[in-house]
Formats: C-alpha cells, sequence, structure tokens
C-alpha cells in the first residue's frame, strides 16, 4: 500500500465514523452518563497528548526542559493566568533550562 491509499483510506474511515455519528438519536445524547463520558473522554485524551508530546521522543522517554515548562504552564492556568502569559513563560523556562544545559 502506498502512502496516498493509506491517506485515502484513512479519510474514507473518518468520513464514514462522522456519518455513523447522525445515525445516534439525539434523546441519547441528553442524557447525564453519555454527556459526562463524553466530557471526560475530551479531557484524557488531551491529557494524553499532553504527556505524549512532554515525555516522548519516537519511542524513547525523555526528561528535559519540557517539564518544568509543563509544570509552570500547569500552575500558571491553576491561578488563572492569560493564555498568552502562559504560553510566553513557559517558553521562556523551557528556553532557560536549555540555555543552562
Amino acid at each position: 500500500m502506498t502512502l496516498w491509499q493509506i491517506i485515502i483510506a484513512a479519510s474514507i474511515a473518518v468520513l464514514a465514523l462522522k456519518l455513523a455519528g447522525y445515525l445516534v438519536p439525539p434523546a441519547l445524547l441528553h442524557k447525564p452518563t453519555p454527556a459526562r463520558i463524553a466530557d471526560l473522554l475530551t479531557v484524557a485524551l488531551l491529557a494524553a497528548l499532553i504527556a505524549v508530546q512532554t515525555l516522548g521522543n519516537g519511542q524513547a522517554l525523555v526528561l528535559d526542559a519540557r517539564i518544568p515548562a509543563v509544570i509552570v504552564a500547569a500552575g500558571l492556568f491553576a491561578i488563572k493566568t492569560p493564555f498568552i502569559v502562559v504560553v510566553l513563560v513557559a517558553a521562556l523556562v523551557a528556553a532557560g533550562l536549555r540555555a543552562l544545559t
């Protein structure tokens, strides 16, 4: 299979999944349990993405300047700091730690 065949197959699968979503009865979506699962699933997927991007480098586990930067960003988010400030401070922390090593 070529790369383009894989991309086309994945696109068809995503389209089929999206179309299958329209078949779900609206009454099911308004129940508390499916709504809560959908909310928590979004948070879990975002947390997993952050963990993979922070700690991973290919197949290896990497402990570098990204970890303190993410910890600082989480702390700033906890005290309701504006997003642009969080990004800038986390970038400065990572750059500073990389400059020291």
